[in-house]
């Protein structure tokens, strides 16, 4: 009885009949935590209970227990599946703590999925190498020798192109830019450089959107290049342009004009500066925040063509041009618009006419906004003007939409504050004047007064009454 007790073999066997269950219900628990928490070492613990726990405690009884020679084909079987499955064990453990586990921003989550393969084929390779030599005695040796030998015949015959590769795979490393992001690279010599937005990349080539045409550009090539990229770093994109304008201009006059104008425009960053500076001569730069460079063809053109309106408007001569739109003949022709408006004789338009403006906006333009007192009224003579107002929660509703004959401003002559937007639609050319020369007409028109009174008392009833049937 005494030598039963003391034998190795049933030490053994009651190691694995209580460790076994204990450490299964261990895995087990640990198991159903990491899954509630949604951890990525769920896997590699499920591998760990379900495969490696119960092949290791088979060969434990195979070769301690029932003391079965490591010569015999039985236990050979279950190391090398033992092997094998410690081998994936690593493979995910591997994959959950340095991938998975890694933070967003890290390089880990930057590494090029070839290295992550390349990798994994070299933990394999040196895993089955130890299985086949320390379990089946099998001499890997000329094996090695005989890849090695064909790897150096291979890298000398292939070094540009494999050099190509691996400049190619550590720019996706460093990773300086990523999908979505606007970069300018080089191209051939003689060529402008290509400005585009990246759509791809993948281990040999980086595919660039240029606007009609996909540029494939060889990592090897970006590699060894300079190249911008203009969305990075992110939320600090600026838009510069360049414009040009008389040198007799006031510079101040112009910089204030083109700030103005640049503020307008729809996508500007919101938490940015807008700066203009002159430079010198009869240049100026402009700045203008945006929030991506996806907006920069369309802010241009934009930007150029409300600069090319607001200029004439404020009578600077953009690329040295003077505006000559606005001659006392056209002035005389738009009175026919407004005459009906304003109730005015044939005597009374030609006097009128000299003190009125006329002059254009761009489809687009904004003309007054919510909280802006008049500086005058504005008849529209061609094109129309929507009208919209804005509720509490920012949304655009529209109110109404003005035609030739109609006009806006009108609050002029009280000194309140718009409640509406009006921006041109399509280009808008109207009639301005003054407030000092509306209050002189009223005074000696009253039912003016009385009409313009009017319009301004339904025109807010109508534009509240919308603001608060939306915000209920």
């Amino acid at each position: 009885m005494t030598s039963v007790l003391n034998s190795t073999w049933l030490v053994w066997a009651i190691v694995v009949a209580v460790g076994f269950p204990v450490l299964l219900v261990l895995l087990t628990e640990v198991h159903n935590a990491l899954r509630r928490r949604g951890s990525a070492l769920a896997r590699p613990v499920i591998l760990l209970r379900n495969y490696i726990l119960p092949l290791g405690a088979l060969l434990l009884l195979l070769v301690q227990a029932m003391e079965i020679s490591d010569e015999a084909t039985s236990v050979r079987v279950v190391a090398t599946l033992f092997g094998i499955v410690l081998l994936v064990l690593m493979l995910s453990g591997f994959n959950a703590t340095l991938i998975q586990g890694a933070p967003e921003d890290s390089w880990r989550r930057r590494m090029p999925s070839i290295f992550l393969d390349v990798a994994r084929f070299a933990v394999i390779a040196v895993g089955v190498t130890v299985i086949m030599a320390n379990i089946w005695g099998a001499n890997v040796g000329g094996l090695f020798a005989a890849l090695g030998v064909t790897s150096i015949v291979l890298g000398l015959a292939l070094q540009n192109s494999v050099g190509q590769i691996i400049s190619g795979l550590l720019l996706l490393f460093e990773q300086p830019f990523r999908l979505g992001d606007w970069i300018t690279v080089p191209t051939a010599a003689g060529r402008p450089a290509a400005y585009g937005q990246v759509v791809e990349v993948n281990w040999r080539a980086t595919h660039i959107d240029t606007g009609g045409n996909l540029l494939v550009m060889p990592n090897a090539e970006l590699a060894g290049a300079s190249f911008t990229n203009y969305s990075r770093p992110p939320g600090e994109h600026r838009l510069t342009l360049v414009t040009n304008f008389d040198a007799g201009d006031p510079p101040d006059d112009v910089c204030a004009m083109l700030s103005a104008v640049a503020a307008m425009l729809p996508d500007v960053r919101t938490d940015g500066r807008i700066t203009t500076l002159y430079l010198g001569g009869a240049e100026y730069e402009t700045s203008i925040p945006l929030y991506t460079p996806a907006l920069d063809e369309a802010v241009r053109s934009t930007f150029r063509r409300w600069v090319w309106y607001a200029a004439r408007r404020e009578g600077l001569r953009l690329d040295g041009v003077a505006d000559d739109f606005g001659t006392p003949e056209r002035v005389t022709s738009a009175m026919r618009a407004v005459a009906s408006t304003l109730r005015l004789t044939e005597a009374e338009q030609h006097d009128i006419a000299a003190v009125m403006r006329l002059v254009r906006y761009g489809d687009g333009e904004l003309l007054q906004r919510p909280g802006q007192v008049p500086f005058g009224m504005r008849f529209v003579v061609s094109g129309r003007v929507s009208l919209t107002v804005t509720d509490r929660d920012g949304a655009v509703i529209p109110a109404r939409t003005l035609e030739r004959g109609d006009f806006l401003g009108q609050t002029a002559l009280t000194r309140e504050p718009v409640l509406a937007t009006a921006h041109a639609v399509g280009e808008l050319t109207v009639l301005e004047i003054a407030r000092d020369e509306i209050e002189r007409l009223v005074r000696r028109k009253p039912i003016l007064l009385q009409v313009l009174g009017a319009v301004i008392a339904e025109r807010r009833a109508s534009e509240r009454r919308l603001m608060a049937a939306v915000d209920d």
